[in-house]
């Protein structure tokens, strides 16, 4: 290890502030303040969707479609083939974009990555969810070239936010049922959900009672939270995260019905009776700006979004590798 960066360990961890916060040793020789590829690519996601392109919605059907064209070209560009999966609200066409690697010993065995571009009517949706799409862009690009021994799937849904939510319109709800019609088995989801928000500042995370006696109170870390049918998934995943050391992780099985423990597109999977976990910065337990016009690009943390996708992309590699199907 260099002695720069051993001090810079020191020093942030004395004061907190990592990351693209951390000024105090920007210019030391060795250390370049500048965001990686990764970091860079995820921004300039976040900012399409949320700035260029805005709120999301079927109350501006033309503006969901833009987002949606957008998703499918960048799964196209990571050398994806696309399937648009149409469905109709009302005389509205919607759709959910899946993309696919067949797995080489054990195809019938699905993991499903996904998270949902579709916005709050009239927010702009930077971490919700533009965020959870940026990540989810990301390890589909990293792993574009993977032969999974387990079938690997992406999915960007639509309709996850009211009025949809939890409804026969909601894209993964529908996703999920046309799942289950054909026979699919899936073995493990993951819903990227809320992913861009950190802060180091003390009382700023906050939770259902009686979580906040077991939890920190900085909300600086990656949570990982399912239903108790999926608590084998959660510690899985977690113990995956936590062996990447790029992130502060917090897990939680919960009873589904816990206050935020279902929302978001795991839920659908729930119904089917799959096990699926959310991944999320927490929402409204965190970030002021949840579901508000000021969800906007510049008021998320990329490093450490980057550092969450760097994390993610070791559990996927493990849930595809079957290890736990060999041991059988």
């Amino acid at each position: 290890m260099q002695i720069p960066e051993l001090l810079r360990i020191v020093v942030c961890y004395g004061c907190r502030v990592v990351g693209a916060g951390c000024l105090l040793f920007a210019a030391l020789p060795g250390m370049s303040a500048e965001p990686d590829k990764l970091e860079t690519g995820l921004r300039a996601d976040v900012t399409m969707l949320a700035e260029t392109i805005g709120p999301r919605s079927l109350y501006r059907p033309e503006v969901l479609q833009k987002a949606a064209d957008f998703v499918a070209q960048r799964f196209e560009a990571g050398g994806w083939t696309v399937k648009h999966l149409d469905y109709l609200v009302g005389l509205r066409r919607c759709e959910n974009l899946e993309v696919e690697t067949r797995g080489t010993k054990f195809p019938d065995e699905i993991v499903v990555v996904g998270a949902h571009y579709d916005t709050v009517a009239h927010t702009p949706g930077a971490d919700d969810n533009a965020s959870g799409v940026a990540a989810m862009l990301a390890l589909a690009e990293g792993l574009a070239k993977a032969e999974p021994e387990r079938t690997l799937r992406f999915v960007a849904f639509t309709n996850e936010e009211p009025i949809y939510f939890q409804t026969d319109a909601m894209g993964s709800r529908v996703y999920a049922r046309q799942c289950k019609a054909r026979g699919d088995k899936i073995v493990a989801m993951l819903a990227l959900e809320t992913m861009g928000f950190f802060t180091d500042a003390k009382k700023t995370q906050h939770y259902p009672f009686p979580l906040s006696l077991f939890y920190p109170s900085r909300g600086n870390f990656l949570a990982i939270v399912g239903n108790r049918d999926s608590g084998a998934l959660v510690n899985r995943v977690k113990t995956v995260f936590e062996a990447a050391k790029v992130l502060p992780v917090e897990s939680a099985s919960l009873p589904g019905g816990l206050q935020g423990v279902g929302w978001s597109d795991h839920w659908s999977f729930w119904q089917e009776g799959w096990p699926a976990v959310m991944v999320t910065d927490t929402a409204p337990f965190r970030n002021k700006h949840y579901h508000k016009a000021t969800d906007k690009p510049d008021t998320l943390d990329y490093a450490r979004l980057a550092a969450a996708v760097r994390g993610l992309e070791a559990v996927v590699k493990d849930l595809v590798s079957a290890e736990d199907a060999k041991k059988k």
